[in-house]
């Protein structure tokens, strides 16, 4: 079987150094040399203004469409024609109302300036 510690014991020759530590420093310097590129993008970063639009009108017409769905079939085991399909579609329009507000604050807090950036001077005021 062989040593779990490896060649050097755990005060071995490399100075007393145990070997979590040695594994906490290599992880560290992994996570530095990771690129850029494996951290997802924020929501907004690089997104055309035609592409929010419809994104919010996609979330907006989803909710109403689910909240209609799900009043028809109450409807249908309930017996209650129209009035459940009624009251869900109402509440899937205040869905996708809240939905659309969620994902409007969301995409402007990311394409949001970062506090402590220069402002641009405006040349107009000479």
């Amino acid at each position: 079987m062989a040593n779990p510690q490896g060649p050097v014991g755990p005060q071995g020759k490399d100075g007393g150094q145990s070997p979590t530590s040695d594994l906490a420093a290599r992880i560290a310097r992994a996570q530095g040399e990771r690129p850029s590129a494996d951290k997802p993008a924020s929501v907004g970063a690089g997104v055309t203004g035609a592409s929010r639009a419809y994104r919010l009108v996609a979330e907006f017409v989803a909710a109403i469409i689910v909240g209609a769905g799900l009043g028809y079939g109450i409807d249908l085991v309930a017996g209650t024609k129209p009035w459940a399909m009624v009251v869900m579609l109402l509440i899937g329009f205040a869905a996708g109302v809240l939905n659309v507000v969620r994902s409007a604050a969301e995409m402007n807090a990311a394409a949001a300036v970062p506090p402590g950036t220069p402002a641009v001077e405006d040349d107009d005021d000479e």
